[in-house]
């Protein structure tokens, strides 16, 4: 598996914490301490932002911005003026929400500043979002962030969606996302030593992924009217996914490599595995077992399927959660599989994932957690970045 980087400190499945809970803020960015007094202060990095409001059905007035994370182990918030301040209980409006919008420019492009921090860029369209401030165990102020896949969140009725970045010294590491749901087409342009987009929907992407997924009987559930379509992992947990929806691929994969060896390459080298005693267990660099995952392990890549930063263990789970999602472990003895055109044939696959690749003018989506495997996901990076460019496309 080719490295696009070393592996950034604020990973989708770990970045915030799901269904309403407390955010969990993403690991500090590399960067001199922002908060000295307490207060509001001009941050390092100072990137120029472009924010675009291209949808064609709202205008400006009606668009809002957040930029919302960590810094230093803090976590922040972003002002309209591009300075950092710390998230504070006294945030929290009459309402018991904060309101940390950014507003459009009344016409055209919006050019904002990022400080450096680890986090979201989150739109939403036509309301704003309801942020809140609340108190984390430790007695530390913590943000709880939408949950546009949980019916009772506040925000489930509004139209939103974010990207991901991580901007510091080393250099700007960004993301469009539909790891948890899709909703807002987003495209991110970078620049700097390169000039890079990702992200870009393809004419009429939106509509047809959202017919995609309708057209699958067990993941139709996950379409929310015109408004998003969740994440099947997220879809199980409602409720509106079946618990055991790939259970007959996971068991044909434990059958075929009870029988034969299933290699998987990594930057640490070549592990060779096979079943034994239930469990698939590789030797190579170093020996790492897996338990046979459930269909709620393969969706969010956790679980048993869970990929410590440890060089070993990690870097074999993020391939086999891609083969699981792709449905090329039976097909493929050798992973990772690099051919896209093998990627989702199996009936029993992340149709979902599929969509999201299909909808994108490059191909390329985060559709699953670990969908940077052999470089399939909407990721930029600039060690010397000039500027990012983030415009909501037409829907």
């Amino acid at each position: 598996m080719t490295p696009r980087h070393p592996r950034r400190p604020a990973r989708r499945k770990v970045l915030f914490a799901l269904g309403g809970a407390l955010a969990a803020a993403p690991a500090a960015a590399l960067a001199p301490h922002a908060f000295a007094d307490g207060h509001r202060t001009t941050a390092a990095g100072s990137l120029p932002l472009t924010v675009v409001n291209n949808t064609g059905a709202f205008d400006n007035a009606n668009v809002h911005v957040y930029i919302v994370g960590n810094q230093d182990g803090r976590q922040v918030r972003v002002t309209p003026d591009g300075t950092l301040a710390p998230i504070a209980l006294s945030d929290n409006g009459a309402d018991g929400y904060t309101d940390y919008a950014i507003g459009l420019a009344a016409s055209g492009e919006t050019d904002l500043v990022l400080p450096y921090l680890s986090g979201r860029i989150y739109v939403s369209l036509g309301a704003k979002l309801k942020f809140k401030v609340v108190t984390d165990g430790n007695g530390n102020p913590a943000l709880q962030y939408p949950a546009g896949w949980v019916a009772s969140d506040p925000n489930y009725p509004v139209l939103h969606d974010c990207a991901e970045f991580t901007y510091n010294a080393a250099g700007m590491f960004c993301n469009t996302t539909m790891v948890d749901m899709f909703s807002v087409p987003l495209s991110i342009r970078l620049t700097g030593a390169q000039d890079q987009t990702t992200g870009t929907l393809r004419a009429a992407g939106r509509a047809d992924a959202f017919a995609a997924v309708r057209q699958v009987e067990e993941f139709a559930p996950l379409v929310v009217d015109d408004t998003r379509v969740i994440a099947p992992g997220h879809g199980l947990d409602a409720g509106l996914f079946p618990a055991d929806h790939l259970a007959p691929y996971i068991d044909e994969v434990w059958s075929t490599y009870t029988g034969k060896d299933l290699t998987v390459t990594t930057n640490a080298g070549t592990f060779t595995g096979r079943v034994r005693g239930g469990q698939l267990v590789f030797t190579g660099p170093a020996q790492v077992s897996f338990t046979r995952p459930s269909t709620r392990d393969v969706l969010f890549c956790d679980g048993t399927l869970a990929a410590p930063n440890d060089g070993t263990t990690g870097p074999v789970a993020a391939v086999l959660g891609a083969g699981f999602n792709r449905s090329t472990l039976v097909s493929s003895s050798a992973q990772p599989t690099t051919d896209p055109a093998s990627f989702y044939r199996d009936t029993l696959t992340n149709h979902y994932a599929k969509a999201m690749h299909e909808a994108t003018a490059d191909g390329k989506a985060y559709g699953f957690a670990f969908d940077d495997v052999a470089d399939f996901a909407s990721y930029v990076q600039d060690t010397a970045p000039t500027g990012i460019r983030l415009t909501l496309t037409p829907f």
